[in-house]
């Protein structure tokens, strides 16, 4: 039996705190951030677990097997170019970059080391949209049609001074915060998504960022998925309807401020008319961390090619600088070297 992996987490904020949780006792080695309290402060509840604010040192320790980066959205993918060269397989948070160039330079030296990059889109593994998939590949929809999401949150006051609404941190908006979700989880279910439309706008808060965007994604084969994100929703709010030609799926919520997480399958009948229901509630909370990292030593293992990895991350990153260009917003230019 292969030894426990060793982790190094760059990142000690709550989605740092979050990927920690979910490891098993004695398998963080390292816990990194710039602010040393933060740090100790994770690092003080992983028995054998180091504090140190400087990544370097982690990156040279032949023990650590993989880093996980959770760090703000421009320096996910210089940290993460940087462990890829040490030889670290990476579980990077997403988007993965502020451009969809900084995840290709990512993933030539990848080529290069041979290591696992995994791009941390947890949203797969929620039950709802476990059910969701073993439904769909089951066959139970039918061939699919097309899929509608929205997601989106209030902000709160003083959200327009956050770094999230400086491009030079962010690399954009709620399209490049949220939307990368719908995205990610529209081409998981469609595939391929071509062909690109829409338009991002800033329409409440006062910061050169966009605050909602409205998108229509096509495949080859003239499936759509039609997405809008918004941080003006005012309640939170999660919504992802699948249709096929024989059922259609409505998955509602993630849990805590979003609402309770539901699935709900509606199969056509012969005769059509009211169709038959079924709703799966998941009332246990969200396990999605612990199962994405399960996949990611599952991928380290197996040496298989990480879903979603860093091609992935690359078209939705894509998808994204498209909706921006199309919509007068910059791009960042920022590269890794």
């Amino acid at each position: 039996m292969a030894r426990p992996l060793q982790f190094a987490i760059i990142g000690c904020g709550l989605i740092g705190r979050k990927r920690a949780a979910a490891l098993a006792p004695g398998q963080l080695r390292y816990a990194c951030d710039l602010d040393p309290d933060r740090a100790a402060t994770l690092a003080g509840s992983h028995p054998g677990c180091t504090a140190v604010s400087d990544h370097q040192s982690l990156l040279a320790d032949e023990q650590v097997d993989a880093v996980i980066v959770a760090t703000l959205n421009g320096s996910l993918a210089p940290l993460a170019l940087a462990a890829v060269r040490a030889g670290k397989h990476v579980l990077m948070e997403k988007p993965g970059g502020l451009n969809a160039g900084q995840l290709r330079a990512v993933a030539t030296a990848a080529e290069v080391t041979q290591v696992r990059v995994r791009l941390g889109y947890n949203h797969r593994f929620h039950p709802s949209l476990q059910k969701a998939r073993a439904l769909v590949d089951a066959g139970a929809l039918g061939p699919l049609m097309f899929l509608r999401g929205r997601y989106g949150h209030g902000g709160r006051k003083g959200y327009e001074q956050e770094w999230r609404a400086d491009p030079k941190l962010s690399g954009g908006g709620e399209l490049i915060d949220q939307g990368v979700h719908l995205i990610d989880l529209a081409g998981w279910f469609l595939g391929d998504l071509p062909e690109v439309s829409g338009h991002a706008t800033t329409s409440y808060w006062a910061m050169p960022v966009d605050d909602n965007a409205f998108l229509s994604l096509r495949t080859t084969a003239g499936q759509t998925a039609w997405l809008h994100v918004s941080c003006t929703e005012w309640k939170n709010l999660f919504s992802l309807e699948i249709y096929g030609r024989d059922a259609k799926l409505a998955l509602d919520g993630l849990g805590g401020s979003y609402g309770p997480e539901r699935c709900t399958f509606y199969k056509m009948l012969p005769q059509m008319g009211p169709p038959e229901t079924m709703v799966w509630d998941y009332p246990a909370g969200d396990d999605s961390w612990r199962l994405e990292l399960a996949a990611f030593a599952e991928d380290i293992h197996a040496q298989r090619e990480p879903q979603p990895g860093l091609r992935e991350g690359i078209r939705t990153l894509e998808i994204v600088e498209t909706i921006y260009r199309s919509s007068g917003y910059p791009v960042s230019t920022a590269t890794v070297e």
